[in-house]
């Protein structure tokens, strides 16, 4: 175990380096001045030039990326141009915030999702069975931002149930949870489903009916417990894709989380803030994933013998 963990945590360093390689560039190579961005568009030249001998931004370009990497693995990722602060200390202010978003979307996905697929594999071809793969369906294919003005428009401007916006609230919370959860809740249940109906074929339980067990029984005991180990590991990425992928949904209910962060630093070109959460979140996705791989292998014997 131990050697697959650092197998798989030596694979993830390329990645990580490529991604940041990759930002650095393509924020480099987008038209505009750094400095004139901070410091307004009537700014002197000569004073340009000062303070951008002073960031190091008159340097080549591998020389900024060298010393990028080395002052991230400190974990220092620069100085915002806007707020003049440390990113760092920015981003983890607002991770808090996205990581209450998240979970709580987890929860509202997991529990949809779950119960909605083995209600539809218990049911299966009947009307809720099509209700639910439906609404599955709808989750899946309707985008986050459309969902999100549905249910503004909807539960919160017409009929007032929840705030439109904010966070000061857990009424707040409501409508950003069921937006970012809605589309994960849809893949699960279709996942569930299918593999719910897939495990009742097998041969153990026809076995177990055969002992006299009643259907509840061979599903919750036997049937459920198999049918669940994609499902966990679908479960494991979505909360690391949420954490790094709440952009639209922060953006929409001004939640102030990593998400809307990233959009602010986008607006007003600050390039260390933007470059600090993309690396924040790429690191977010490869610890999701090495946890997915390894919650896997723990509820899977045979993986963990093959491994």
């Amino acid at each position: 175990m131990i050697k697959n963990i650092v197998k798989r945590i030596l694979i993830s360093i390329p990645v990580l380096i490529g991604v940041i390689l990759i930002i650095f560039i393509m924020l480099r190579i987008v038209p505009g001045n750094p400095v004139t961005t901070m410091m307004g568009e009537h700014v002197n030249e000569a004073v340009i030039e000062k303070v951008s001998r002073e960031m190091g931004l008159d340097q080549p370009l591998y020389i900024q990326f060298f010393k990028y990497i080395g002052n991230a693995l400190h974990g220092d990722f620069g100085t915002s141009y806007r707020l003049n602060r440390n990113v760092t200390s920015i981003i983890l202010e607002s991770f808090p915030n996205t990581i209450k978003l998240s979970v709580c979307a987890a929860v509202v996905a997991w529990i949809i999702g779950i119960v909605s697929g083995i209600v539809a594999a218990i049911k299966q071809n009947k009307l809720l069975d099509r209700l639910f793969m439906g609404g599955a369906l709808i989750g899946v294919s309707m985008p986050v931002f459309m969902t999100a003005l549905f249910l503004q428009y909807t539960l919160a401007f017409k009929l007032k149930i929840f705030p439109v916006s904010g966070y000061n609230s857990l009424a707040c919370m409501v409508l950003p949870a069921i937006v970012l959860g809605w589309n994960s809740a849809g893949s699960i249940a279709r996942m569930t489903r299918s593999n719910l109906l897939e495990v009742m074929q097998d041969d153990y339980i026809r076995t177990a009916r055969a002992k006299g067990l009643r259907e509840y029984g061979v599903i919750v005991g036997h049937a459920l417990k198999n049918a669940m180990l994609p499902v966990v590991t679908m479960m494991a990425l979505q909360i690391s894709s949420m954490l790094s992928g709440a952009v639209i949904t922060e953006s929409i209910f001004g939640v102030p989380g990593i998400g809307r962060l990233a959009v602010n630093a986008i607006e007003t070109r600050d390039m260390p803030l933007l470059q600090g959460t993309v690396v924040f979140t790429t690191i977010l996705v490869i610890v999701g994933n090495l946890a997915a791989d390894l919650l896997y292998s723990v509820l899977d014997p045979r993986i963990r013998e093959g491994a």
